[in-house]
């Protein structure tokens, strides 16, 4: 154990698996602003019940939530990397196409099943909303835009955002998988890591540890936002 931890150090196994935590938290922010994003638009119009948008969104969530992770990432990456580097190719840009396509497509991927999740959470949180509050704001005569900017978002933020610390603790943990389509992020190079050493064990504990510290510190700050949020509903 201390051979293997000593060679880790010494080879520079350490820059590489911050490297690694560095794409995957770059990939696990970009793909949960994404998905909010989706999830938000998405959660409302269900909420306010917008046919036939509703179907089509119903559709999206019930397929991605069906699906198994993985097999999205497959589906979206090997359905379209050929027909991106003959383009890429085409114009020059090759080698561009190879360094980030893994990344573009971890994204769209991720983000697709964490707009998912987020949907429902919004959809949830909206439909928590007594409805008597929105009412009474409708009788004082309230214009709609600041029935919605005062008193349904701080509402929603309020109890969606345990929701959505869910979402992305599934999301950061999601981006595992992303190593399938050659992305150096964490996962990636702690396998290339155990590959290289031979020695599985603590690479992949190490990885274990570094999700962990990532998962903790996120759990920290969702609990800070969530109070603070509550205080400012309180004033």
């Amino acid at each position: 154990m201390d051979f293997g931890l000593v060679r880790i150090w010494q080879d520079g196994w350490v820059g590489a698996i911050l490297h690694g935590a560095t794409i995957t938290i770059a990939v696990g922010v970009v793909s949960m602003m994404a998905g909010a994003v989706i999830g938000t638009l998405c959660g409302v119009i269900k909420w306010a019940r917008i046919f036939p948008l509703t179907l089509v969104i119903d559709l999206y969530t019930s397929l991605v939530r069906g699906v198994p992770e993985l097999l999205i990432i497959y589906l979206l990456f090997f359905s379209s990397v050929e027909f991106v580097t003959r383009v890429a190719t085409a114009f020059g840009y090759a080698e561009l196409a190879d360094r980030g396509y893994a990344f573009i497509i971890a994204v769209i991927a991720i983000g697709t099943i964490s707009g998912a999740y987020s949907t429902e959470v919004i959809r949830g949180a909206l439909a928590s909303i007594p409805a008597g509050h929105i009412e009474a704001a409708r009788a004082l005569g309230i214009p709609g835009t600041r029935i919605f900017r005062r008193i349904i978002v701080p509402q929603m933020l309020r109890i969606a955002i345990p929701g959505m610390n869910n979402v992305w603790q599934t999301t950061i943990k999601d981006t595992a998988l992303v190593s399938v389509v050659g992305l150096q992020e964490l996962m990636r190079a702690a396998f290339v890591g155990a590959g290289s050493t031979r020695n599985p064990l603590i690479f992949f504990l190490i990885a274990a540890l570094v999700y962990l510290v990532i998962t903790l510190i996120s759990q920290a700050g969702f609990d800070t936002a969530e109070r603070l949020v509550k205080l400012r509903s309180r004033k």
